[in-house]
């Protein structure tokens, strides 16, 4: 018998109150329409942060089905997570000499970034890689400079990349960068040559031989391009914790920030700012019923969200309510960007594919 206040882990499998509907075939649709817009390049799929918080391992499975060939992920722990599935997977951030075993294992390449890194792959053999080459953004990668001087003499490089910092606007920032990368062409030992993210798709003659779509996979919406193609793919529903009736002139949440103009119908659920629902969206946010709006009131808590239900006599605890998360509304409504929404979204909910 185990001791008192000592128990064994349960085995059961408790659903969690909260849960992402993810749709797969809304997944699949916007990678294809991506690559269709890529022309004659491949179209890979950025699946970092763990596939921008739908789930790396089914995001790639899925992708990986409808014909994506390329994947990329920030660090060796992700591409560890991908190993089993056998893809082919790149290392946006190099290789750091804690990464080196992992590495030389050869279920990943790394994106060399730096003349020390450069240096430490060389050391190790110098197998298959891809280089990250700096145009402007000044974040991560090595200059033109290096690569005139020799640094990536005898390196077998798969694909020379540049990052844009501005595909979202129509900048000349955007022309300097993409000319800048085309003098590349033929100064390195690589095969392929990318530039364009989600945005720079959208962009006539940005692709190259690859493009990186990240965002606009997950039903993020860069351009105005993509506002009638790219389907939304993700959908925060949460369980009813207690339906309750506020009196008129009574206050609902932290600091009181919101008081019931009438007796008012409210539903507390199972979702707060802990699992990326964040405070912004106090006062702001929208649940949805149907076609029915259910505003947030109050402050959004770590755990809580309280919301309007007098339009919908009848519901009761254990109902599940869903969010209006359509990435350009939500964006609009918190303040934050459509990549933080996705990336944010929280460990604790079950994620449920169709």
């Amino acid at each position: 018998m185990p001791r008192r206040g000592h128990y064994p882990a349960p085995v059961i499998d408790i659903p969690a109150p909260l849960r992402l509907r993810l749709d797969g075939d809304a997944l699949v649709h916007n990678w294809r329409t991506l690559d269709r817009m890529s022309g004659t390049a491949a179209c890979g799929a950025a699946v970092k942060a763990n596939g921008y918080g739908l789930g790396a391992i089914e995001v790639a499975r899925r992708l990986a089905d409808a014909g994506c060939r390329d994947f990329f992920v920030s660090n060796w722990q992700e591409a560890a997570e991908l190993a089993p599935l056998g893809l082919t997977v790149s290392v946006l951030h190099g290789v750091r000499e804690e990464d080196m075993a992992a590495a030389v294992v050869g279920f990943a390449r790394p994106v060399l970034n730096t003349p020390t890194q450069v240096a430490r792959w060389k050391a190790a053999g110098g197998g298959p890689c891809d280089v990250m080459v700096d145009t402007g953004m000044n974040r991560l990668g090595v200059s033109a400079d290096d690569i005139a001087a020799g640094l990536l003499d005898g390196l077998e490089i798969e694909t020379l990349m540049s990052h844009l910092a501005c595909a979202d606007e129509d900048v000349p920032m955007n022309g300097v960068q993409r000319d800048r990368f085309a003098a590349m062409a033929g100064r390195t030992s690589a095969k392929r040559m990318s530039l364009a993210n989600s945005a720079g798709i959208a962009l006539q003659g940005y692709a190259f031989d690859l493009t990186r779509p990240g965002l606009a996979l997950y039903g993020g919406v860069p351009r105005g391009e993509f506002s009638d193609t790219i389907r939304q793919v993700v959908w925060p529903e949460a369980q009813i914790l207690q339906v309750r009736s506020v009196t008129a002139g009574a206050t609902v949440g932290y600091n009181a920030t919101w008081t019931a103009p009438r007796r008012t119908q409210v539903a507390i659920i199972n979702l707060g700012y802990a699992d990326g629902y964040g405070r912004s969206f106090s006062g702001r946010g929208v649940a949805r019923t149907g076609d029915i709006d259910l505003p947030v009131l109050g402050r959004v808590s770590m755990d809580l969200l309280v919301i309007d239900v007098d339009s919908i006599p009848g519901l009761r605890e254990g109902d599940w309510i869903g969010l209006d998360y359509a990435l350009v509304v939500a964006a609009d409504q918190s303040g934050r960007s459509q990549y933080e929404l996705l990336t944010g979204l929280g460990a604790r909910f079950d994620r449920h594919w169709a």
